[in-house]
């Protein structure tokens, strides 16, 4: 098994990627605390345990300092140790246009998708560091990527391209004992890309000519994305640090 006996906290941990990356993770034998807000966290723990896995989960809004510190605090005094954070929490937005964006909304997004993220790996850091090892992970967007964006989605954009150079600046930092990499999963059916659908005027056309935009000509299933997780949080690129990895069927090139 590719984790046994390492621990990990995943973040956003109750639906799509993220459920998708514990229950691997669990499967190549870490321990895994799952983070989110949702009310499913538990059965997902508990479909982790009958496999044979061992998991928690911490109720937290990991857009508040107050729910990173629970999160963390819950971690060790369970699992204590620490060798694998993948900050995969995310919020959309509105998905408006930038002059129908408040500032609160503007806010909540940052707070979610970029905030957490430098809160949580300031935590994870004297951690692994005390450790002499660990590995990082952060969720970015196909969308924050030059050369490619979307309409209306001016707050979501800018947290994760934040993401991708506050995930370049910490390889730096946090060498040689840390690795510090993004995941750029590009278009993945999860519930939070459906949501985003269904704001859209024709939600069946929508998702349908999403299916054609990357190379593949297909929309990317959360598995796929969590064995990319898997590879990072491994010693499989144990060679590698501060980049941003593309698992989007092409969608940059497309």
């Amino acid at each position: 098994m590719r984790l046994n006996g390492r621990a990990a906290i995943i973040t956003g941990a109750t639906s799509g990627i993220g459920e998708a990356a514990a229950v691997l993770f669990a499967r190549e034998g870490a321990r895994v605390t799952l983070v989110g807000r949702s009310n499913n966290g538990s059965a997902i723990v508990q479909r982790i345990k009958a496999a044979g896995g061992e998991a928690q989960y911490v109720r937290a809004d990991v857009a508040e300092a107050e729910g990173i510190d629970q999160v963390f605090a819950d971690h060790m005094s369970k699992f204590k140790r620490l060798d694998i954070l993948f900050n995969n929490a995310s919020y959309e937005g509105p998905g408006t246009p930038i002059g129908d964006t408040s500032d609160e909304e503007f806010d909540r997004v940052i707070a979610t998708n970029l905030k957490s993220v430098f809160r949580a790996c300031r935590k994870a850091a004297p951690i692994m560091n005390a450790a002499g090892s660990g590995s990082i992970i952060n969720t970015t967007a196909g969308s924050a990527r030059e050369g490619l964006a979307w309409p209306n989605l001016s707050a979501y954009i800018s947290s994760k391209g934040g993401v991708i150079s506050l995930t370049r600046a910490l390889a730096v930092e946090f060498a040689p004992h840390i690795r510090v990499n993004s995941l750029n999963p590009g278009l993945i059916d999860t519930p939070m890309l459906r949501s985003f659908t269904n704001k859209q005027a024709d939600p069946n056309a929508f998702w349908a000519g999403l299916n054609q935009v990357q190379l593949l000509k297909r929309i990317g299933t959360s598995d796929e994305a969590a064995r990319a997780a898997l590879f990072l949080a491994s010693d499989e690129s144990s060679y590698v640090t501060g980049t941003d990895l593309l698992v989007d069927g092409g969608l940059v090139l497309g």
